[in-house]
């Protein structure tokens, strides 16, 4: 079975964005950016990859799910396809115009339990917030890029979760001059 790795950024007090979506005040820059684009390079958009002169190989995601918020800002760039290295899909109530290569999952659940079944490397879930919320429990690693601001209000890491303790095993912190923590955690069911 395949795995769900929830991968974002987030601020201090676990929120992935302002309450309009923007998250500017999270760094660009900074000595965490060379683990970002060596470790976790299936995550960063296409356009971007060819301006750094680099290429995705597919070996940590081959899938990415994400939430239409999520989605939104590359199509307010005029990109319609950010990841075409990765099986795209976009979690949605409501039919959507996307490309071909882009799919809208009006059930993420049943996408994702369906996409866990399949062959392939692992399934990134993009956010946002309420998307993972619903898929907490599907969620079997979280990768926290925790950057060193509070925010006070906006989007919750894991919006409309209810109460009920998951509980989740560091695996590996690794700390930056930038103030950047990258944090990786998996699922497990002791303390």
């Amino acid at each position: 079975m395949r795995d769900v790795t929830y991968y974002v950024a987030t601020s201090l007090d676990g929120r992935i964005a302002a309450p309009d979506g923007d998250f500017s005040a999270f760094p660009e820059s900074g000595d965490h950016m060379k683990v970002i684009l060596n470790d976790f390079i299936d995550t960063i958009p296409a356009h971007v990859q060819s301006a750094l002169g680099l290429q995705s190989d597919g070996s940590r995601f081959d899938t990415v799910m994400m939430g239409w918020d999520t989605y939104t800002p590359a199509l307010h760039a005029g990109i319609r396809s950010p990841y075409p290295h990765l099986k795209q899909f976009v979690a949605s109530r409501q039919p959507r115009n996307v490309p071909s290569d882009v799919t809208v999952s009006p059930n993420p659940l049943a996408t994702i339990r369906q996409l866990r079944m399949q062959e392939g490397t692992g399934i990134w879930l993009a956010g946002g917030g309420t998307l993972a919320g619903s898929l907490l429990d599907e969620i079997d690693h979280l990768v926290l890029k925790i950057n060193p601001v509070v925010l006070g209000d906006g989007i919750p890491m894991f919006g409309g979760a209810s109460y009920n303790p998951r509980l989740f095993q560091r695996t590996r912190s690794r700390t930056f001059n930038s103030g950047v923590i990258i944090a990786e955690y998996s699922r497990s069911t002791t303390w």
